[in-house]
């Protein structure tokens, strides 16, 4: 598969999981309803609830990340070389320079964030630029560039909002059917008996749909991030730059002290190192933020 039918896949796919998301929530929403008697009344609710709190998120997350990671930024006089780089494959991609923030930290990791390409910012460790050779650091640069390009940040917002309604939905459900809410029903006739079954289900999504809400979403980080493997060869026109990066990442048994569970999404790499290659069951791999190193390496290698 080229560069170009990786690209398209990806982007394909991401949007399969999205309205599969949709479909869940859509469902999850009438049955609760439903079995309330109170129309789409939780569902609307849960999505005001979800996107007032995404909304912070969307416009602060990025200086929180940065504040927890303990990362400063660098300015041009203080590492030309890096900035150039940097500037070299923004003119590529076109998009505006992002700001540049390091991690004193030995462990090689880096990560983007931002909403947008106006407000991006690319951050790496001192321990990236210490290792790597300069077309490994290009590809990894041009991967976190390629998220920015992407808009992933933004995406994974709207994907945080609609996992947010499910548990939210959820939850609001689940409290109330503990404390005796919803309508009364008469067991003695064939709609009582109906109403109770629709009860029964909706109890059982509510327990379930955050589960799967969960899969749907770290299905789709690890698309993007395929996908932004994808953008950075296409940027770099030098596949094996990104591949042999991700092997030199992956044999580094260093932790990078700076993540944590909040924040190991963000990176090209899991930096908690608690997956090393593939070596892990399909089930949790369902739960992995990031995809397989040798399925990321395999695919460059073959474009």
């Amino acid at each position: 598969m080229n560069i170009y039918n990786q690209i398209a896949s990806n982007k394909r796919r991401t949007w399969v999981f999205i309205f599969g998301f949709i479909v869940v929530i859509a469902i999850l929403g009438y049955v609760i309803g439903a079995a309330l008697d109170m129309g789409y009344g939780p569902l609307f609710i849960a999505g005001v609830i979800a996107i007032v709190m995404s909304i912070g998120s969307y416009y602060y997350s990025d200086k929180l990340v940065l504040a927890i990671s303990g990362a400063r930024e660098v300015k041009f006089e203080s590492n030309k070389e890096l900035y150039r780089l940097v500037e070299n494959l923004c003119i590529g991609a076109g998009i505006p320079l992002p700001k540049i923030y390091i991690i004193d930290d030995t462990a090689p990791n880096a990560f983007a964030t931002g909403r947008d390409p106006k407000h991006g910012v690319v951050c790496i460790t001192t321990g990236l630029l210490q290792k790597l050779e300069k077309a490994e650091l290009e590809g990894v640069i041009a991967h976190e560039l390629s998220h920015i390009q992407n808009y992933d940040i933004r995406l994974m917002t709207i994907v945080s909002i609609l996992a947010g309604t499910v548990l939210i939905l959820s939850d609001l459900f689940l409290r109330w059917s503990f404390w005796g809410g919803g309508r009364k029903r008469d067991s003695d006739s064939k709609n009582g008996q109906l109403e109770m079954i629709l009860f029964i289900v909706a109890i059982v999504l509510a327990i379930l749909a955050p589960l799967i809400a969960q899969i749907i979403q770290l299905a789709i980080s690890r698309k993007r991030e395929l996908l932004a493997d994808a953008s950075a060869a296409l940027l770099t026109r030098y596949p094996e730059g990104l591949a042999r990066a991700l092997e030199k990442l992956t044999a580094d048994t260093e932790p990078l002290e700076a993540a944590n569970r909040a924040t190991a999404h963000l990176y090209i790499i899991n930096p908690l190192k608690e997956f090393k290659g593939s070596a892990r069951g399909w089930f949790s791999g369902m739960f992995a933020t990031h995809p397989p190193i040798e399925e990321r390496v395999a695919a460059l290698r073959a474009m």
